[in-house]
């Protein structure tokens, strides 16, 4: 079976930006802000993203395209252990616990968009989001967002993932920047924009380890890396693609388009709601719909905003199908319609799980995800520096810049022991918190760096016994 590539370098970037944007951007990162200090936490996340998110995507488009294949298949050819092959298994099973939750969040979208033309929840936006939120409805909208999902993805990457992402990230660009106009102009937007952007040192202080844990995990999310998507989507580029440019594109754009939504969210809440004080997965669906209640027009902006955040929703869900379905192609010659089926099949049951019981979807959105995503992109990081070593040197130098150039061995070396250590002590704390456990920083720290110290003692040993085959470059 031939495998398909991107038609165009925009084509890519912009699905990868699209996988990127989403819900962690416009409906978690507003959430996650309000609930860790607002400035505090997005301190933590703009350096997250910057210093640790872009040398993890190389990592990922390195073995990407170094293997044309899955993240199992991709882990499976490029040499290493069980251990490593297992590491790609759990990318698909972290993206079929996503869109398990994610599918449901998608339906409530959905389902607002559609009832913005009567007004539906204008009247009493907390109540109306408590009666809708989970059940057999939430069940039949999160079908319905699902079925779009697997038409795209079924049609291929160039007529259905590329033509579908060019048409909706930049939608989604302008429609946030006609909002975030509109929100400046609101009675709280100077409240807003000291939320957001007053930085509270004191609070950092006070709770560092728990919002550097926050911002760590929506870093990761928003960027999709650590579910394998990343390598899914660079499995499909060509040699004469710069990696590292690419990756800080996707970047940036993530960022640029994650602040904007800020920008757009906390003036409506400071103006319409009592500031972010709901929280919770719920708070953009009451907060938000208090606002087009109480304006001129509200119906129509109400059908905008959650049009935008639809696309935005769709954009992620699309990605994160497709690692399982490059999963059954590569691996099982399944063809792409029949295995797009089955999965839809089976994110049915399993998201269903999500859309009945409130406390399983709290589980996957808040806590669960993250730490896996925190896992999946430590052990890309350590695979790529020491089981690929050389061979993903020169990868990431196929079609790199002057200026990228000379930073492929620093990135190697980092990669391989520094954000590692960083992402562990993350998840280390993380787990303490969720367990209930006082950790001081110094046993955390530790107990990162034994564990970077047995990867990579895993990871020199996979080499000596199954040494990675790079391919060969294209002509």
């Amino acid at each position: 079976m031939v495998r398909e590539t991107w038609a165009s370098r925009a084509g890519f970037i912009l699905a990868a930006v699209g996988s990127a944007v989403g819900l962690g951007n416009i409906w978690r990162f507003p959430w996650m802000t309000a609930e860790n200090g607002g400035s505090a936490f997005l301190l933590l996340y703009l350096l997250i993203v910057l210093v640790v998110g872009v040398p993890g995507l190389l990592a990922a488009f390195v073995i990407g395209r170094q293997s044309n294949l899955n993240p199992v298949g991709a882990f499976k050819s490029l040499g290493g252990s069980r251990f490593w092959t297992a590491l790609g298994a759990l990318c698909v099973v972290t993206s079929i616990m996503l869109m398990s939750f994610y599918s449901v969040v998608g339906g409530w979208i959905l389902r607002y968009f559609l009832e913005s033309a009567t007004g539906a929840y204008f009247a009493a936006p907390e109540a109306h989001f408590a009666a809708i939120s989970y059940g057999a409805e939430a069940f039949g909208y999160q079908l319905a967002v699902l079925a779009a999902t697997s038409l795209i993805v079924a049609a291929g990457i160039r007529r259905g993932i590329e033509a579908t992402t060019k048409v909706m990230i930049p939608g989604v660009v302008v429609l946030l920047v006609g909002l975030a106009i509109w929100a400046a102009r609101q009675p709280g937007a100077v409240q807003g924009y000291e939320f957001y952007l007053g930085f509270d040192g004191a609070y950092l202080a006070e709770n560092f380890l728990s919002v550097l844990g926050a911002a760590a995990g929506q870093a990761l999310f928003t960027l999709s890396i650590g579910s394998g998507t990343m390598i899914t989507y660079a499995s499909y580029v060509d040699d004469d693609r710069s990696l590292p440019l690419d990756a800080s594109v996707i970047a940036v754009f993530n960022l640029g388009i994650g602040i904007l939504a800020g920008f757009v969210v906390f003036p409506l809440l400071f103006s319409f709601a009592p500031g972010p004080t709901g929280g919770g997965p719920g708070a953009l669906f009451v907060g938000i719909a208090g606002a087009f209640a109480s304006l001129p027009g509200g119906r129509l902006l109400g059908a905008v905003f959650f049009f935008v955040v639809l696309l935005a929703a769709l954009t992620s869900l699309i990605s994160m199908l497709e690692i399982p379905v490059s999963l059954l192609v590569d691996e099982f010659d399944i063809e792409r319609s029949r295995a797009t089926r089955g999965l839809f099949a089976l994110v049915a049951v399993t998201g269903g799980v999500n859309a009945f019981s409130p406390a399983v979807f709290t589980l996957f959105a808040n806590h669960l995800v993250d730490l896996l995503l925190v896992l999946g992109l430590t052990g890309f990081m350590v695979y790529t520096a020491w089981v690929l070593g050389p061979a993903a040197i020169e990868e990431y130098l196929e079609g790199a810049g002057r200026l990228s150039r000379p930073l492929a061995i620093p990135w190697r070396y980092a990669i391989g022991t520094l954000f590692p250590a960083f992402l562990l002590f993350t998840f280390y704390a993380d787990v303490a918190s969720l367990v209930g456990f006082s950790a001081g920083t110094e046993l955390l720290l530790v107990a990162a760096l034994l564990t970077v110290v047995a990867l990579v003692f895993v990871a020199r040993r996979s080499v000596s016994k199954n040494p990675p085959q790079p391919r060969e470059s294209a002509d």
